[in-house]
């Protein structure tokens, strides 16, 4: 595997951070960057010039993050040869989230199962509901090929997000990759680091990923109650207070972020299913448990690989992570640094909500609020 690393700002126009592929071919280039600088089609004409073989793909987000380093209003090629690997996209377009279940057994169904190891994918972060994505692609897939990937987004504004897949970003659109090949090695791992408070209580009212009512009172009317003064920045404030849901005794809790609040019907609508007659609790931050968290995810990643380290990992934490730690947020990018090693390129994006299983063997899940990360390496025999 040959990685080169590229970054865009407006101030400094494009700046190569690393570079491996002169006079190689490249087979992906992974871009991520702002909803403004993918808006911007004389720099994806830049890009496909520069890669004119290559699959581009890539989405919007809430921060970009390249090596270390955390940036806003940038833009992030990762452009990769593959030495013994094979890959292969597939793309569609959903208009609401109750086609996300569907969208994703099409995109499953159009994928060669023959040798698959693995599965990323990328989608709208606002028109999706992420946990019947991940059911609708998991369930046409072998139960060894695990998958990860995330939403979109688009900094705390929540007005629009896009993906790239070939062409131009566009909104309303999933897309993923099927890698394929016995010499590459992938691990995967997610945790979070947050804190639960208040009463647990059950989901009595809710449809699909919006809830309606908790213990049979209004949900957002109960949530507005905890955020106190925070409770007029909605939705985005609700990132520093997401939920955690779990459907049984012993379980693990999954966390849950708002995308968006209806006052007519006094409902919220997160990013994955809330069902009925689950438990919801609130959670708060924990600045020190938050950068474990992000330690903890790229050890279990790093774990299955065998390999002396990565040679390329893809972060994906959530936008709440971001708005918590503020200044701080570098320390959990570093903090994977520190357990990957200094040889491993790293790309990402702060998203809308994470796809992966906790660990390896685990089921897939859509996570907020949490890191994810996805450790590659290529073997030489």
């Amino acid at each position: 595997m040959r990685i080169e690393q590229k970054k865009w700002t407006e101030e400094g126009g494009w700046k190569t951070e690393s570079s491996a592929t002169a006079g190689i071919p490249v087979h992906l280039v992974l871009i991520f960057g702002s909803v403004n600088t993918l808006k911007k089609q004389a720099l994806f004409q830049e890009i496909q010039h520069a890669y004119p073989e290559a699959l581009l793909f890539g989405c919007s987000t809430a921060g970009e993050i390249c090596s270390t380093r955390v940036s806003d209003e940038s833009l992030v090629t990762t452009a990769i040869h593959f030495e013994h690997s094979r890959l292969k996209g597939a793309r569609t377009v959903v208009k609401t989230p109750g086609d996300s279940f569907s969208a994703g057994e099409q995109l499953a169904r159009s994928l060669q199962t023959d040798g698959l190891r693995h599965v990323f994918v990328l989608s709208d972060g606002l028109s999706v509901n992420g946990s019947d994505l991940v059911k609708g692609i998991t369930r046409h897939l072998p139960p060894d090929v695990a998958v990860t990937g995330g939403l979109s987004a688009d900094g705390d504004r929540f007005k629009e997000t896009f993906v790239i897949m070939g062409g131009p970003a566009a909104s309303g659109t999933i897309a993923l990759i099927g890698f394929y090949g016995d010499r590459l090695k992938i691990g995967y791992g997610s945790l979070g680091g947050w804190d639960s408070f208040g009463p647990e209580r059950m989901i009595t009212k809710s449809r699909g990923n919006v809830l309606f009512e908790l213990d049979g009172k209004s949900a957002l009317e109960l949530y507005k109650k905890y955020l106190g003064e925070h409770a007029g920045g909605l939705p985005a404030t609700g990132l520093l207070f997401p939920l955690s849901i779990r459907a049984k005794e012993g379980e693990p809790g999954l966390v849950r972020t708002i995308l968006s609040v209806d006052e007519a019907t006094r409902s919220m609508t997160f990013a994955g299913d809330m069902p009925e007659g689950a438990y919801a609790r609130l959670m708060k931050a924990n600045f020190n448990r938050l950068i474990e968290g992000a330690a903890g995810a790229a050890r279990t990643s790093c774990r299955s690989l065998l390999t002396a380290g990565p040679e390329l990992a893809l972060l994906i934490s959530c936008v709440g992570r971001k708005m918590v730690l503020k200044q701080r947020i570098e320390e959990e990018v570093e903090a994977v640094r520190d357990i990957v090693g200094s040889g491993t390129v790293l790309t990402g994006f702060y998203s809308y909500g994470e796809i992966s299983p906790f660990t390896p063997g685990a089921a897939c899940e859509l996570h907020n609020q949490t890191m994810t990360i996805t450790t590659l390496s290529e073997t030489s025999a």
